[in-house]
This record gives structure tokens, C-alpha cells and sequence, in this order.
């Protein structure tokens, strides 16, 4: 496929293993992300209209998982080499905020003292409305001293929370972000959609699909992305494995105007919704990690839920699920794939699945 640079190209293309695809055009690259979502159905033997991909703007992530590698000639930032362990030392970025872009380079200077030569770690950054959450994942354990000295050179850098391995160094304001026009206040390392903008795009995708439901499920909850926003037409259950996630969600779900939003703990994968609990919904949404969601898919196929609405960061695992949905009775909407994950291999989609009444 002939292909020329964009004039989006980062001097880091071809070293850096997070942009494999910058060298497409738009209509090339935007091709290949809707046969990637074609593809993954005609293997699995779905037939569904794939619809052209909403493809998000660059410099708008908000989440990332940067690597730190202290080398003698200084304190590397960034992302992995393709197909290597190597910290790209990040000094561009088309794919991050603004904010988070400009938070390592300040991060490289002010870290740099702390870590030992040879010394490696990797933070989690989720970039909110009242600041950054950040998690290190770091050898190192915390300690009075640590905790004082990362208090010091990472105070004033628009740093909501620091975790180290599960531990809060510091906490000066509770990162917070709106979801469905609900504040929720998130807990540390959170999931969220990699960008407003395509949150915005599945959620509006799957109001639709829900449609004049009454009666909601949402299976993979999370703190909310889609439990809140379909509150305020619908009774929802939430049912999440992730406790601190679900505590959130719960909490943003005592906001005036909202339907009743009840919540429950549970590991989908080893125990899904059972037929008989399916049957009070009128309306299923799943947002299933990267597996997919193969046993509650079953379940769903020999239910009688009139509307299923799959979001999915995984055509592979999508396509498999939408089998035995089809399989078991049910039509396959139109797909909808939505780019969060500019110039990589990932994409991410919302489809429909309707049975007759």
C-alpha cells in the first residue's frame, strides 16, 4: 500500500514502539483501521456493515503507562522501542494532551536526583479535571524519607495524587472527572477511555442503541462511563469486579437527577449474569476488558434480552463474542469502530445486537 508521511510525523517514528502506523495518509490509515474491524468479523463469520472509523484528534490522550530508565547520561521518559526494552527518551508526542506531554518533561528534571544510575520504574498517568493521578510501579518501597522526598520535588507540577504500589504518597486534591455530566472521583490507577472525545463517541453510540430501555444492565461497569450517563433515563445495575471502581461509580451515582443505580461486586469471567438474573433487563451494555467477555456472551445468547450493546477495545475478541450472540439468535447492528489509539494496531468499537420480542 503506497503510503507518505503525515504532517503529524514525530521525530521519535521508527524508533518509538507506540506510533507504528504515522508514515499512512488519512484515507490509507483509516482503511486499515476499518478492515482490521472487517477482517476480525469475516474470520469469526459475522456479517455486519462496518461504518467508516471515528478517528480522534491527535494530542488528545489523557492516560498513559510511561517507562523510566535512569542511564548514566541522564534520566530517560517515555515509551518502550518497538520490540525492545529501550526508554525512548520522549522529547515529542502527537498522541498525548498537551498537559500530560509537558508533565515529562518535568518529571525527567525533577526525578532525575531520586533514581539511582541503572534504576528503572514505570508510572501510570491519568491526566483529570482537578490534576493527575499518578501510580508508580517502582522496586523501591515507601518509606518516611521517600515519601518526604517525592513530596518535595513533585509538589507544584499539577499532581492531584501520587501511589506508589498501592500506597498514597500524597493526595492535594481527589482527581475527578465528569462522566454522563456526573462528577466521579476516581480511585488511584483508574480505567478510562483513552480520550474524551471517543468516550464522548461510545457513550452517545450506546445511548442509542439502549434506546427507551428501562431497565439497564451495564457488565464491566467501571467507575461509570456508561452506568451514568444511561441513569439519567434508566434504572441501572452496575456490576463490576473492580471494588475501589465500583465504590466510585456509587458514590457519583447519588447525584440529583440520575434513576436508581444499584451496584454489585462480582468477577463477570468466573460467574456471569445467569439467564434468570438477565431477565428483569430490558437492556444490556458490556465494556469487557481486552478478552472479551466469551462466557457472558453464552449466557446472553440463550437469554431473552431484547438489546445488547458491546463495546469492545479488541475486534478479535469482539468478533468471537458476536458469534455466539448471532449464533444464539441474535442481529448484529452495525459496526462502529472508534480510533482512540492513533497510528497503533488497537481499536476500539460499539455495535448493536437486537433480538425479536
Amino acid at each position: 500500500m503506497a503510503t507518505q508521511k503525515t504532517l503529524t510525523s514525530c521525530r521519535h517514528f521508527g524508533d518509538c514502539g507506540g506510533c507504528l502506523l504515522q508514515d499512512m495518509d488519512a484515507a490509507a490509515y483509516a482503511a486499515h483501521k476499518h478492515q482490521a474491524v472487517q477482517g476480525a468479523l469475516a474470520k469469526a463469520g459475522v456479517t455486519a456493515e462496518v461504518l467508516p472509523p471515528i478517528i480522534v484528534a491527535p494530542k488528545t490522550r489523557r492516560r498513559a503507562v510511561f517507562k523510566i530508565k535512569s542511564l548514566p547520561e541522564g534520566l530517560h521518559i517515555g515509551f518502550h522501542a518497538a520490540k525492545s526494552h529501550t526508554v525512548i527518551d520522549m522529547h515529542q508526542c502527537e498522541v498525548l494532551t498537551s498537559g500530560l506531554f509537558a508533565l515529562v518533561g518535568s518529571l525527567r528534571a525533577r526525578l532525575e536526583p531520586v533514581f539511582e544510575v541503572g534504576e528503572g520504574a514505570e508510572l501510570h498517568v491519568t491526566q483529570t479535571d482537578t490534576g493527575f493521578d499518578c501510580a508508580f510501579r517502582w522496586k523501591r518501597r515507601l518509606t518516611p524519607n521517600l515519601t518526604a522526598e517525592l513530596s518535595r520535588v513533585l509538589g507544584g507540577i499539577g499532581i492531584a495524587r501520587l501511589v506508589l504500589n498501592g500506597e498514597i504518597v500524597f493526595e492535594t486534591a481527589a482527581p475527578t472527572v465528569m462522566l454522563g455530566g456526573v462528577p466521579v472521583a476516581l480511585p488511584p490507577d483508574p480505567f478510562l477511555q483513552a480520550t474524551a472525545d471517543g468516550e464522548a463517541a461510545l457513550q452517545a453510540r450506546v445511548l442509542e442503541i439502549v434506546g427507551n430501555a428501562k431497565a439497564v444492565a451495564d457488565l464491566f461497569a467501571g467507575c461509570g462511563t456508561f452506568t451514568l450517563p444511561l441513569a439519567r433515563k434508566a434504572k441501572v445495575h452496575a456490576v463490576e469486579q473492580d471494588a475501589p471502581a465500583l465504590a466510585a461509580l456509587a458514590a457519583a451515582a447519588r447525584a440529583p437527577g440520575l434513576k436508581p443505580v444499584t451496584a454489585e461486586t462480582r468477577d463477570l469471567f468466573r460467574l456471569p449474569l445467569t439467564a434468570l438474573e438477565l431477565s428483569r433487563f430490558e437492556a444490556v451494555v458490556l465494556d469487557p476488558p481486552r478478552a472479551g467477555a466469551e462466557k457472558q456472551a453464552a449466557v446472553l445468547a440463550a437469554s431473552r434480552v431484547p438489546v445488547i450493546a458491546y463495546v469492545s477495545c479488541d475486534a478479535n475478541s469482539f468478533a468471537r463474542d458476536a458469534a455466539i450472540l448471532v449464533k444464539g439468535g441474535y442481529t448484529a447492528g452495525a459496526v462502529q469502530p472508534v480510533d482512540q489509539f492513533l497510528w497503533s494496531s488497537h481499536i476500539e468499537l460499539v455495535a448493536g445486537f437486537t433480538r425479536a420480542r
